[in-house]
This record gives structure tokens, C-alpha cells and sequence, in this order.
């Protein structure tokens, strides 16, 4: 909920509960550059069921209203109705100048993340993304069943923690890149992105609208370029 109003149900592996929250709403547009001022859970119904699976977001409602567009998203998915660059773009300016990261160390991201993943490691079921520096290091880990939830609790935490726009850090995600990915990357200034698998077609347009650079099949000391640092067609667009 953001002040008081549904704006999503999601599947999810319970834990950093907050950050998911807050971490969605603001890639999705809704916060609109309104402060959080506060976070919590909200029982509705039998406490005991719904105790820990209702989050509330407030910012006193300075944030603007929330459309009907939003429902239900899965642990698989993000809003896969809404998902067009020209509406990312239409909200979101191209990144200005954000970390250089290199190569070998986008390629070594994966093998430092690892020891992190300790849900992973017991399970074999759940996605990480991560947060880290120019330099290599881990900033923040954080799993869930579905990788998109993953990026909320990081871009939640990064909120929380007074370190949005992020400029300065890459971001890591196990599995594929999606759209929403690139999304959350964009919406929280990340300026590099480097996943184990391929990105979809609409994650490289928009990881170029936005000047992200973008790589995939990290694994080893290899790795695939798929856009470059600061590659921006927002220029080019009519």
C-alpha cells in the first residue's frame, strides 16, 4: 500500500520486507520524488494471516495518486502491460556521468557474490541481485524468488539508505535481464548492470535510451558486451 492505497500484490520470499516495498514503489514512478516517512506492516482481516504480508508505505500523501494500471505482479514478472521504454522515458532522463567499471571486474562480480547467497545455496530456488562499487566490492546482497523482487529490496535498501541516485555502483542480478530490470536500474541512477544471462531486446533499447551500460553471461573471465557506457539514443528518438 502507499498511503493507504493498494498498489500491488506480488509474490515473494518474506524478509526485507520494507526495502521491497519501497524499492517498487519507487521504480514504478509512484513516490514521484516524495520522501518516505515511514514504513511498516498493516493487518488486515485475521492478524495472524496477514500480519507480515501487508506493507505500508507513507509519505503523507505527497505522493501523487496511484493509477488503476496497477494489480497483480509475480515472482516472474513485472508489469508486463506496462512495460514500454517510451513510458520509462517519458519519466526518466538519460543518465548523466555514473562509475566506469571495467570489464574484468564486471566479470568477477558473479564469483564475489556467491558466498552471499546463502538461500541459494540451501535451496537452489531463489535469484540475487546485488549492489557493488567500481572496484568489485559487494555492497549489499539480497534474494528472492523472483529477481526483479530481488532489485526492489536492493533499490529499497539503497533508498532507505539515503544513496539514491546510486551513480557511483553497479548492479549484479543472477539469471536473465529483463526490462523491469534495466527499469529499476534506471530509476535508481545505476549506471551499469551486469547479469550471468542473456538481456532481453527491450532491456538492451532500453539500457541505450537510458545510457546504461549493459552486460550479460558473466561467468568466469568472460563476459558479453551488449551496450556500452553512456550509449544514450534519447537524442535520436522522435
Amino acid at each position: 500500500r502507499l498511503d493507504g492505497t493498494r498498489v500491488a500484490t506480488t509474490m515473494r520470499t518474506p524478509g526485507h520486507d520494507y526495502e521491497l516495498a519501497v524499492g517498487f514503489c519507487h521504480a514504478e514512478g509512484l513516490l514521484a520524488g516524495a520522501p518516505v516517512t515511514t514504513v511498516r506492516y498493516c493487518a488486515t482481516g485475521s492478524a495472524a494471516d496477514t500480519r507480515f504480508n501487508v506493507v505500508t508505505v507513507e509519505t503523507g500523501g505527497r505522493a501523487p495518486a496511484p493509477t488503476a494500471r496497477l494489480t497483480t505482479t509475480t515472482s516472474s514478472c513485472g508489469w508486463c502491460g506496462t512495460d514500454q521504454v517510451d513510458d520509462v522515458a517519458g519519466r526518466l532522463d538519460p543518465l548523466g556521468a555514473t562509475a566506469a567499471i571495467a570489464p574484468e571486474v564486471l566479470a568477477s562480480i558473479p564469483d564475489a557474490v556467491r558466498p552471499h547467497q546463502e538461500l541459494f545455496a540451501a535451496t537452489g530456488g531463489s535469484h540475487a541481485a546485488a549492489a557493488f562499487t567500481a572496484e568489485g566490492e559487494v555492497v549489499l546482497v539480497r534474494e528472492d524468488i523472483g529477481r526483479h523482487n530481488a532489485v526492489d529490496k536492493v533499490v529499497g535498501w539503497l533508498l532507505l539508505d539515503g544513496r539514491l541516485p546510486a551513480g557511483e555502483l553497479g548492479l549484479f542480478v543472477s539469471g536473465r535481464t529483463s526490462f523491469e530490470i534495466v527499469q529499476k536500474a534506471w530509476s535508481a541512477g545505476i549506471g551499469t548492470v551486469v547479469a550471468v544471462s542473456a538481456p532481453s531486446s527491450l532491456a538492451v533499447e532500453a539500457a541505450r535510451r537510458a545510457g546504461i551500460a549493459l552486460a550479460g553471461f558473466a561467468r568466469g573471465d568472460r563476459l558479453n558486451l551488449y551496450v556500452e557506457q553512456g550509449t544514450s539514443l534519447a537524442g535520436d528518438q522522435g
